[in-house]
């Protein structure tokens, strides 16, 4: 959804003079510009994420003064326009004829004719040409001059400039060389027409194409999608399998190409606050569009939605500042050595635009599913075609409003908000108990502990802090396993 643009409108600008400014001794003082309308303001409600959905408004900017109009006087009294030539070159200060700064010269020295029967907005542009050929001619006597004296050249010519411009195979145009081919525009369209773009990568040299759920979700029932190279070439693809809670997909190309190279797969365990990142996909459409940034955060807990009313996704995430916008989704995150250490798959925005769609763009908060996480999710979706995830077997209250996690006390049996022979119900959890760390790490609220949970395997050993009557007490439990979305 989004909000109309408000905004007042600017006033409208006075007529442009009908001749060009006269000597400064000749002309009043100037009045200064009227203030332009602020400019209109943009607002949309942010990816659905834990917390709150703040807004931002952009500033006014200062409007500048109107076409046609003089600017307001400079601090020399009573010359005001045209401003006091520079020293040097003495050509503008009347060296070669002596006439106002800018202002046209005939051959006898004085000031050309004022032109008659032109319009405002012709005198307007002819006011700009005037400016610009008084200074462009200047310039063109000054430098003629010089090399008639012997003394200098239009010319310039650059010194030892290479035959053959060669980028290193580690820089980032380099590196985009050598990913772009492996990177699919991916077309997804429904039995109702209905669809959209997203981007995918080559995964293996089986022709699966690993990509965000929420990208070809539309035509996983009797849709057509497609995938496009970076050459042009345009493939048929089916969906061999997808996880909802995880935004991760694998496609396949029914006739996959010979010489199909998978991009190499980085660990994103690894992966350090600042590390270099390179993002690539098809932003509002625009294939093989290449961003850069780095790495903003880790383990950053975010639930995200594609719109159309169904479940949200949850995710870890790496945080990246690299420009993401719609079109990204699915897309490689690339590492300083072009290795994928993540999936893009969301944005936070503060406003809509884009390109005429109204949907929101990148501010510099982008997330992307760490790899290691989308490549256990993808060798599962090839195994069996159905996500595999770990839990611990209760119902968390995810609109509670609680420092961390907190079981469901309502909405259920007390036997299916806490499986007594679940993980947490063997370890003595119980409606109500508030979960505030998992495997070491603080839980702030319940998308963060699902996101936690889902970077871990079934059949992990997590410790686990719980919170009863205010008392802390900690345990082990070990994960297990759910088949498929619900």
């Amino acid at each position: 959804m989004s909000n109309e643009n408000e905004g007042t409108a600017a006033p409208t600008p006075p007529a442009a003079p009908s001749v060009p400014p006269a000597p400064a001794s000749e002309t009043q003082e100037a009045t200064p510009a009227p203030a332009a309308g602020e400019p209109v303001t943009q607002q949309l409600p942010p990816t659905p994420a834990p917390g709150t959905e703040p807004t931002q408004q952009i500033p006014p900017a200062q409007a500048p003064p109107a076409y046609g109009q003089a600017p307001a006087p400079a601090a020399h009294g009573a010359e005001g326009w045209p401003p006091p030539p520079p020293t040097v070159p003495a050509y503008g200060a009347g060296g070669h004829g002596g006439g106002a700064w800018g202002a046209p010269l005939t051959t006898d020295g004085h000031p050309a004719p004022k032109p008659k029967g032109k319009g405002g907005l012709v005198a307007g542009v002819l006011v700009a040409a005037l400016l610009a050929g008084g200074i462009g001619g200047g310039v063109g006597y000054w430098a003629a001059q010089r090399s008639d004296d012997g003394t200098g050249s239009t010319t310039i010519s650059a010194a030892n400039t290479p035959k053959d411009l060669k980028r290193e195979a580690g820089s980032i145009a380099g590196l985009a060389a050598g990913a772009l081919p492996s990177v699919v525009t991916i077309e997804a369209s429904a039995g109702d027409g209905e669809g959209g773009t997203g981007t995918g990568f080559v995964y293996d040299q089986q022709g699966h194409i690993l990509t965000n759920n929420h990208v070809v979700a539309s035509a996983a029932n009797g849709g057509k999608l497609f995938a496009t190279f970076s050459d042009g070439k345009r493939y048929d693809a089916e969906v061999v399998g997808r996880a909802q809670g995880y935004d991760v997909a694998v496609l396949k190309l029914k006739t996959p190409p010979a010489g199909l190279k998978p991009l190499p797969l980085g660990d994103s365990e690894k992966v350090a606050v600042g590390d270099s990142t390179i993002a690539i996909g098809a932003p509002f459409g625009l294939s093989n569009t290449v961003t850069t940034g780095i790495v903003s955060a880790k383990n950053r807990p975010v639930a995200s939605g594609d719109g159309s009313g169904s479940k949200n996704s949850y995710m870890s995430a790496l945080q990246t500042d690299a420009s993401i916008n719609p079109g990204n989704s699915g897309g490689p995150l690339l590492d300083g050595r072009g290795a994928v250490i993540g999936i893009n798959s969301a944005i936070q925005s503060a406003g809509n635009g884009g390109f005429g769609g109204g949907q929101a763009g990148s501010i510099g908060l982008g997330f992307a599913i760490p790899i290691n996480q989308a490549k256990n999710v993808a060798e599962s979706l090839i195994k069996t075609g159905k996500p595999v995830y770990p839990v611990i077997s209760v119902s968390v209250d995810l609109q509670a409003k609680s420092e961390g996690a907190k079981i469901s006390e309502q909405g259920a049996a007390a036997n299916e908000l806490v499986d007594p022979n679940g993980p947490a119900g063997k370890a003595g959890l119980k409606p109500g108990d508030i979960i505030t760390e998992f495997g070491g790490k603080p839980v702030d609220s319940g998308p963060t502990l699902i996101s936690m949970i889902w970077t871990y395997k079934p059949g992990d050993t997590v410790k686990l802090t719980y919170l009863r009557g205010g008392k802390p007490t900690t345990v082990d439990i070990t994960l297990g396993s759910r088949v498929g979305d619900k």
